[in-house]
């Protein structure tokens, strides 16, 4: 080849790299409008009921042609209003006073005053100890005389119905841990401010805390042994039963392989065991609910002992199992109402069960959709009553006679329907949104793709987004935005003209994608427990499974291309997507991510990698294991992160330099727990397109 035709052929490079450069620039202006262009043109789409207690009605809002408009149904009379104005629901009891403490910070108990059910006596706290006084005596007098800053009262306690009785808890107070944060540029002086939180992590020494009852008239303190209770993580401040003898409280071991509900006696201070909850790995305690029945004789226990999330009948009295009411393959999410004289419980689950046989036809939906349901507390005569597919959500009439329900997919625009509380069957139709302003916009929906896991038999669900312009002729990179870990599941449901985040990024020229794989929840046990003591593993065996079926069936995926980003936990994964994945991920953005697991909160670590503190913890570090990077990297932080602790960044950061290992790092002043807010934002886009689409990004003076 002559010089000439090497010139030429540079020249013609050059230009064809300044057409795209041009194009991109068009891409990230069609980016940065996409959240309003397409989030404010869909009709009828913002419902939201309140139901009016003591009447058969609702009233709701939603978006119409002429803005924000207001309704009223009377379901007795199934008719519907429009109302003049701007009505306000009823307003939520808003609970305590003073100063909001800071999530993380665990209080003292020593503050505040409770009263007697006469109104006669009032206790509180005074230097580690309880004292009471009364209308004659109001200066009061010392109740207890054995506390001190060592072992001390709390003032957060409760009579029992006859006032005879005050329950409480002694609490050992231990050393707390707290994080620093330097605030470089605080608006209105010039100098730094130095920030403190309270902030306990794992391996940590916590309070303990031992249930007492104190008899009023004598002060006598009725101190229960602790072997019930005694390696805790938590025991919950005791509550009277109906009775007024007993009191129940909840103990959550440390470790959180044992959860037990405990009735400890007023008058003989011996604690027994009402329920036991226990697994070899953990007890998923943030699911549980307990609802102790009006007749004081029972009590409804969810558990996840059977491989899902399913509603129990325990008999208080003799500590013992009444019957497992719920069963089959839908994983129950929450309680809704208990009616003890007509024997019925309300609960949404996910999956669809107990359908009408015309609905039984349907081919199987989306797992993960949320459905409402009604059954007999003998576990008979189990009723849908949402059976349409898609995610729904509910408000019922104080009698629970009739419900407002609101269902939608992310590919199917909502419903709003007047329904039976009784059978479901819908009464009228009240609103359906209207999307054609959107469709003449060009918006498409996302695609759900279903692809099988790491095991090729469990089904992984997901959602594929691609650019507005998309051309099926053209090679798109692949940008997998990820939120994985145990406590939830991550991909939307819901109908959404614009999915954060991911719209956007669409819109540059990639392929977007995102996923719930093994390890996080709402499916079964044992498909979220892949993540005990291996939060390093995120579902990448199925996430990449998943990415390679999509790309087999659509050949514009370039998974030779593929990247990652995420925030927090995330954040955490995008980087081990690199360092431990780094064949298959090609760059990622991470942001304030919980890089190594002993640097973060105590109790979402504790719950998954276990107690103590071990060799997983540092098998599943980013910072141990910082060495391994061989892809682009971006990290970012905000400076006052109150989530996870923005050291856990800057330790990785160490570790990379000390490897000698090339990478970008974006602080944001002022900022908290984000994925960059704006400027984070355009750095993201850049990073991709420099690193996946091998492109110069337009300069963001230039888009402004």
């Amino acid at each position: 080849m002559t010089k000439k035709t090497v010139c030429l052929w540079m020249a013609l490079l050059g230009l064809s790299t300044l057409a795209f450069a041009q194009g991109t620039a068009d891409d990230y202006r069609r980016a940065y409008a996409v959240r309003g262009k397409y989030s404010s043109k869909m009709k009828y789409g913002d419902v939201q009921a309140h139901a009016m207690r003591g009447e058969h009605k609702f009233w709701y809002s939603c978006t119409g042609d002429s803005g924000q408009v207001f309704k009223e149904v009377d379901a007795d009379q199934n008719t519907v209003t429009v109302l003049p104005g701007n009505p306000q629901p009823p307003r939520q009891r808003h609970w305590g006073g003073g100063p909001q403490r800071h999530w993380m910070e665990v209080p003292d108990e020593k503050d505040g005053t409770r009263r007697s059910p006469d109104g006669q006596t009032t206790i509180f706290h005074r230097d580690n100890d309880l004292w009471a006084s009364t209308p004659n005596d109001t200066l009061g007098h010392q109740l207890t005389h054995d506390g001190d800053s060592a072992y001390y009262y709390s003032a957060w306690g409760s009579f029992s119905p006859d006032g005879r009785y005050y329950a409480t808890v002694k609490i050992k107070p231990a050393p707390k841990r707290y994080v620093y944060y330097v605030e470089s540029s605080p608006r209105g002086q010039l100098h730094p401010i130095l920030h403190k939180q309270e902030y306990a992590k794992p391996g940590d020494s916590l309070n303990y805390r031992v249930p007492v009852i104190v008899e009023v008239a004598t002060g006598r303190v009725v101190e229960p042994r602790t072997d019930l209770f005694r390696h805790q993580y938590h025991v919950s401040a005791p509550v009277w039963d109906k009775d007024g003898r007993t009191v129940t409280f909840e103990f959550n071991e440390r470790g959180h392989k044992t959860f037990r509900v405990l009735e400890l006696s007023a008058e003989t201070g011996l604690v027994r065991t009402l329920i036991e909850e226990t697994n070899d790995k953990y007890v998923n305690y943030g699911r549980q609910q307990r609802i102790d029945l009006e007749d004081g004789k029972h009590i409804l226990w969810t558990s996840e002992r059977d491989g899902r999330n399913h509603i129990y009948l325990y008999d208080r009295q003799r500590g013992r199992l009444v019957r497992q009411v719920t069963k089959g393959e839908f994983y129950v999410r929450d309680i809704q109402h208990i009616d003890e004289k007509q024997g019925v419980i309300y609960f949404s689950a996910n999956g669809r069960s107990g359908l009408r046989e015309s609905d039984r036809r349907k081919t199987v939906e989306d797992p993960y959709l949320i459905h409402y349901y009604r059954i007999g507390l003998d576990g008979k005569h189990l009723t849908c009553l949402t059976p349409e597919e898609g995610n729904h959500s509910v408000t019922y009439t104080h009698d629970m006679a009739y419900l407002i329900d609101t269902y939608s997919t992310i590919t199917t625009p909502p419903v709003t329907v007047l329904r039976s509380g009784k059978d479901g069957q819908i009464l009228r139709t009240l609103e359906t949104a209207d999307i054609s302003d959107l469709k003449r916009e060009g918006w498409k929906a996302p695609e759900v793709f279903v692809a099988k896991g790491r095991d090729g038999e469990t089904d992984i669900w997901g959602i594929i987004c691609r650019p507005s312009n998309f051309d099926p002729s053209r090679s798109y990179p692949v940008v997998e935005y990820i939120y994985s870990g145990p406590g939830d599941q991550y991909v939307p449901k819901s109908f959404r003209p614009w999915i954060w985040g991911m719209a956007e990024l669409a819109e540059l020229g990639f392929i977007v994608v995102q996923m719930d794989g093994m390890s996080t929840s709402f499916r079964t046990r044992q498909f979220e427990e892949v993540c005990y003591k291996n939060l390093r593993d995120s579902g990448f065996p199925d996430r990449m499974a998943w990415i390679r079926a999509a790309a087999q069936q659509y050949p514009y995926m370039d998974i030779d291309r593929v990247g990652i980003y995420g925030c927090s936990a995330g954040g955490q994964e995008a980087l081990a997507a690199l360092l431990f994945h780094g064949d298959f991920y090609k760059a990622g953005y991470a942001a304030c991510g919980c890089h190594d697991n002993r640097m973060d909160k105590i109790w979402w670590n504790e719950q998954w990698m276990g107690y103590p503190v071990d060799e997983s913890y540092v098998a599943s570090s980013n910072v141990e294991n910082a060495h391994l990077l061989e892809r682009p990297l971006m990290l970012v932080v905000g400076e006052l992160d109150d989530n996870v602790d923005p050291a856990s960044t800057m330790q990785v950061v160490a570790a990379l330099e000390r490897a000698g290992k090339d990478f970008d790092l974006v602080v944001i002043p002022g900022a908290h727990h984000t994925m960059g807010e704006d400027f984070g934002d355009h750095k993201r886009y850049d990073f991709f397109v420099r690193h996946l689409l091998g492109l110069t990004p337009p300069k963001w003076s230039e888009l402004k």
